[in-house]
């Protein structure tokens, strides 16, 4: 849901927006996936022309023709003799040719485009895959900054206060001009700072917007780091991999693809044996002397075979080529499946270990808040130096960011974790 916002410059639309809002977006409007399924439609219609093999070969010729007398002479070029003949001819023919065996090459064929077709299909899968996962990546790096540029805020918003408290003792004489300007000159770093994270996700959001073909500022969804993610078995991530890698699925039609390769080799060792029918009508009869100005029609129905002799020392070659093919894609798949699994444990370690580093930053953030609290009363009783409130202000922000920061590393390591094993 879009909705405007003031902005200092000039109007900016806002796209508010969930993970899977962003996704239909992907969907939609990605350069990227659209050019794969235009690939996929290629791939589909390559199919349905594969298909058509099987339907029987027809043709139809139609002639008319004006002819010249016939002169007939001695082979010697003596003895010239003219016939008249029929001006006009005509000639009419059909035939018809049904295969009906071609050694399994016909369907090798056909089975070759349908898995190109469902190469296609996971290759899509995959762009769309890819694609999701740049996206996610940006909206969480947004969604990160954007905690990031709160945190820092909050804290500039306590160091102007903590600033006029300062002032406020100095004037009692109970503060230095100095304590001061130390938190002076940590303001402007905050601000500074603050002015980086803005740039960066500026940068960030232009980039996505792209991408989503949008013209706006993203605000990623705040409650999602509040949501629970799946935490099953290494186990069952590795059979959902499995079943769903678009790499695997790629490696599994790699191989039916040079199954049907060696099929198709082995055909054309093969005869062709195919159904004949054929129908001529034409006239006149050219065949006697003087020609027969009558028509004559004459038709035929027979089976004929086609046998290519010379590739019994030809295609054999082709046909070996083909057999290593297919020890090749078998090796192919078996070197997919084992990558698949070592990114799979990878990516489901990153995931766990992303939940205890959430449980150590949150136990950060409540040592450091205490900490900080001790000591700006210890300071406000002039019992610490104000090196000491810089040193614990700066040890809360540090621990407040790596704390927001965990929060949103646990959904990117969950959706890197759905990558990996092609469901996102």
């Amino acid at each position: 849901m879009a909705v405007v916002a003031g902005m200092p410059a000039k109007a900016q639309t806002e796209y508010r927006m969930t993970v899977d809002e962003l996704f239909q977006l992907v969907e939609s409007n990605s350069k990227t996936l659209q050019q794969e399924k235009i690939s996929v439609e290629f791939a589909r219609k390559g199919m349905e022309a594969a298909r058509t093999a099987r339907l029987p070969e027809l043709s139809a010729s139609a002639s008319l023709s004006m002819n010249g007398d016939v002169l007939v002479t001695n082979r010697d070029l003596t003895n010239a003799q003219g016939f008249a003949a029929p001006r006009w001819s005509n000639s009419l023919a059909i035939e018809a040719q049904q295969v009906v065996y071609a050694g399994g090459g016909i369907d090798a064929s056909i089975r070759l485009a349908e898995l190109q077709y469902e190469q296609a299909q996971v290759s899509e899968q995959q762009y769309r895959q890819q694609q999701r996962f740049l996206a996610l990546g940006n909206y969480l790096e947004i969604f990160k900054l954007k905690n990031r540029e709160q945190v820092i805020a909050k804290n500039i918003e306590l160091t102007r206060r903590l600033i006029d408290d300062i002032k406020s003792k100095y004037e009692q004489g109970m503060a230095l001009k100095n304590d001061i300007t130390r938190y002076e000159l940590q303001l402007e770093t905050l601000c500074l700072n603050l002015k980086k994270l803005q740039d960066q996700r500026s940068i960030l959001n232009h980039q996505l917007a792209n991408q989503l073909g949008i013209d706006g500022e993203i605000i990623p969804d705040d409650n999602m780091i509040n949501n629970s993610y799946r935490r099953d078995g290494e186990l069952t991530w590795q059979a959902t991999a499995l079943a769903s890698s678009p790499d695997i699925l790629q490696a599994e039609i790699g191989k039916k693809k040079a199954h049907q390769e060696l099929k198709l080799a082995k055909s054309e060792m093969l005869p062709r044996v195919a159904v004949v029918a054929a129908d001529n009508f034409s006239g006149p009869f050219t065949y006697d002397l003087p020609p027969i100005d009558k028509n004559i029609n004459f038709w035929y129905v027979g089976v004929g075979i086609k046998y290519p002799i010379s590739s019994l020392f030809k295609q054999n070659k082709k046909v070996q080529q083909a057999q290593v093919r297919t020890r090749q894609a078998a090796q192919t798949y078996s070197v997919a499946t084992e990558h698949l699994n070592n990114q799979v444990q990878q990516a489901y370690t990153y995931y766990q270990q992303a939940y205890v580093e959430l449980e150590t930053q949150q136990k950060n953030v409540e040592l450091a808040h205490r900490n900080y609290q001790v000591v700006s009363d210890r300071y406000l009783s002039q019992l610490a130096l104000i090196t000491d409130m810089i040193d614990a202000s700066n040890i809360k922000l540090g621990a407040e960011i790596d704390e927001v920061d965990a929060r949103i590393g646990i959904i990117f390591a969950y959706y890197r974790l759905k990558y990996v094993a092609g469901t996102l």
